[in-house]
């Protein structure tokens, strides 16, 4: 069975429909509803068409998935020569994308990408790291590091943000409600590491995502210095 990327793209007479609107739709409906909202029927509807005739484009869900996810991966940034800069600003990159499109990296937890896009953001990635080693694979594992660390720490904010979403709260109103209970954790005295983290807990997701990020880039120079 051939890949998506492998095949030759439907063409018709018709311009009404193509892969790039079907996968731009798609996108839409997955943005504002979820994946479990994304169906070939809906999609459908969605570009007053029929489904028999989606699949003329594309063959199936499965391929639909392959190509949403590569094609939000479209945009990277500039790269200033200093590894250090470049994968911070790569790192930062991702986690915006990733919250942006909030289905992605549960997505991509489950599924390898192989897209163009993709493989133009991971060229640019070991590009950032070339300066840090001439080893591709000491690079390709700082890479693949901090997008492990990227992907952990969006998935920790998507977890916080769909219980504030099924209980209908803001995040400070969340907060509120369960301070009481982290009260008695911290009276009972039985978690006293616990009981500090919570008190010195007053960084945002922003600010935390940047300082385990800080700490992952100072692992890594380490790291290399030590094997110098």
């Amino acid at each position: 069975m051939s890949l998506i990327w492998e095949r030759e793209p439907y063409r018709s007479n018709r311009q009404a429909l193509s892969v790039e609107r079907i996968v731009d739709a798609s996108i839409a409906i997955a943005d504002a509803e979820g994946l479990d909202a994304l169906s070939m029927r809906r999609v459908a509807a969605e570009l007053s068409t029929g489904t028999t005739t989606l699949y003329r484009y594309v063959d199936s869900r499965d391929d639909l998935l392959d190509l949403m996810a590569d094609a939000v991966q479209d945009g990277h940034v500039p790269l200033t020569g200093d590894w250090r800069a470049d994968l911070e600003a790569y790192a930062h990159h991702e986690r915006e994308l990733w919250l942006r499109h909030t289905w992605l990296a549960p997505l991509l937890a489950t599924r390898p990408s192989l897209g163009p896009n993709w493989l133009r953001g991971l060229e640019q990635a070991l590009t950032a790291a070339a300066p840090l080693t001439s080893d591709i694979a000491d690079a390709a594992s700082a890479v693949g590091l901090i997008r492990d660390y990227v992907r952990g720490a969006v998935m920790r904010e998507l977890a916080e943000k769909e219980t504030q979403r099924r209980t209908g709260q803001t995040e400070d109103q969340w907060r509120a409600a369960v301070a009481p209970y982290m009260r008695k954790v911290i009276e009972s005295g039985a978690y006293p590491l616990v009981t500090r983290m919570t008190k010195s807990a007053d960084l945002s997701p922003a600010e935390q995502f940047s300082y385990g990020l800080r700490r992952i880039l100072t692992g890594i120079a380490d790291s290399q210095q030590t094997t110098k």
